[in-house]
């Protein structure tokens, strides 16, 4: 997940979790308000009543309910309720007022005080008896219905929610556009890292603008890169100096040696030592260029010609019994040079553990996808602990810089090197195929 997706993710948790806690508040806060206004609906109709019988001063109970529901316009939610003594009287309720509620209310007739309640947490009622003259009437019941009223509450909320939700929505979107811009350098900085981790160019540096923490990093990566081309560029030209420096002195000590008065066996053991000097210095340039991004000439190969050509190449190195176990047919994209260099560091590595009249075996194979190049020999072979550390640079085995360079170039053309010892060694170049 990239950090853009992460930012983004984390800025529309932040917001949904702030949205739910706020409509939780905001429910509670509302229902809290209902409560309130009912309760004081309730005493308001209460108070109505004792005022209006003040002002008539009626004879009876009857005659003072029916003119105070004459009169009275209960609110939606609101219906009133009349006993007479205890029994019921008249009420402004619907026709569809609820039994549930009519039941309710019929044991409220007998109130000595004024009385507060819930009727099945669906019907807030207050009850309030009745007195004429000093004596007791009656009992008058107002009830609010508590449903409708937390309905309304219920649906405040939902709009509320939907609101919050798209509000969330909303700013991941600006989020994700307003982080794109943000974290663009950062991305430049990435991308350059890439190319110059695959060896396209030490050359690109990041466009820095603004003079933020961002822009500061920028301006430190761009520091680094001039740094690591400084160094990688003074590095080059040194393998390349000493590789051509080198070249000369060899040449003359090999031209005065051959003009010389020598032993025989003398002769052998300097030219020897020059020899291996010699390919040491083309192995240093080899390996020098594998870092630039000119190392390959990449081109169309046929496999059964090339492996034609590197087993007629690799009967010249020593007197051993050549054989050619297989020739695969293909095409194959890669530097026919590199690819040529690659399997004779194979059959020299192949001459150096065998013996005159051992063999070496040559091969390819084409799967379609794959195009394999082997070189197997019947020598000692290779110890396990031994089988990753022969490929890296100077690994003191003798084996010089040949199997490094073989590994070089089949990571150049994007493939690999396996190594396979029972019987002796084969090592196999494995290409992607054209």
């Amino acid at each position: 997940m990239s950090s853009r997706t992460r930012i983004v993710l984390s800025v529309a948790l932040l917001f949904a979790l702030a949205t739910a806690l706020s409509t939780l508040a905001l429910r509670q806060v509302l229902l809290a308000r209902v409560d309130a206004r009912i309760q004081s609906a309730l005493a308001q109709e209460a108070a109505e009543l004792q005022q209006f019988a003040e002002q008539v001063r009626v004879a009876d109970a009857r005659t003072l309910f029916d003119q105070f529901l004459a009169r009275d316009v209960p609110d939606e939610a609101e219906a009133s309720f009349t006993f007479v003594g205890e029994q019921p009287y008249r009420s402004n309720a619907d026709l569809g007022a609820s039994q549930e509620l009519i039941d309710g209310v019929r044991d409220l007739g007998d109130v000595d005080a004024v009385e507060r309640g819930d009727l099945d947490d669906s019907y807030r009622y207050l009850a309030v008896p009745v007195n004429l003259r000093g004596e007791r009437v009656g009992t008058f019941v107002v009830t609010s219905d508590l449903g409708r009223e937390r309905g309304e509450v219920a649906e405040a909320v939902r709009v509320a929610a939907g609101i919050g939700f798209g509000v969330v929505v909303l700013v991941s979107l600006l989020a994700f556009a307003t982080v794109g811009r943000v974290l663009a350098p950062l991305d430049e900085l990435g991308a350059t890292a890439r190319s110059i981790e695959s060896g396209d160019d030490l050359t690109r540096r990041i466009d820095v603008r603004g003079g933020d923490d961002i822009a500061e990093l920028g301006h430190l990566f761009n520091a680094m890169l001039d740094r690591l081309e400084m160094a990688f560029a003074l590095q080059r030209e040194f393998v390349s100096d000493a590789g051509h420096e080198l070249r000369t002195p060899i040449t003359i000590i090999r031209g005065h040696l051959q003009l010389l008065d020598r032993d025989p066996e003398t002769y052998r053991i300097v030219s020897d030592e020059l020899d291996r000097m010699s390919r040491f210095v083309e192995d240093l340039l080899t390996l020098a260029k594998s870092e630039r991004p000119d190392f390959l000439m990449l081109s169309e190969l046929d496999l059964d010609l090339l492996t034609d050509e590197l087993m007629a190449k690799a009967k010249r190195l020593a007197p051993r019994r050549w054989t050619l176990e297989a020739t695969g047919a293909g095409l194959l994209r890669g530097d026919r040079q590199r690819l040529t260099q690659a399997v004779m560091n194979l059959a020299h590595n192949a001459v150096q553990h065998t013996h005159e009249g051992d063999t070496i075996t040559l091969g390819s194979a084409h799967s379609g996808t794959e195009a394999r190049l082997w070189v197997a020999d019947t020598g000692p072979g290779v110890a396990e602990e031994d089988r990753e550390r022969i490929f890296e640079r100077y690994a003191g085995d003798g084996t010089g810089l040949g199997l490094a360079i073989v590994r070089t170039i089949a990571l150049a053309h994007g493939g690999r090197v396996e190594l396979e010892s029972d019987d002796g060694a084969r090592f196999t170049i494995v290409l992607p195929a054209s």
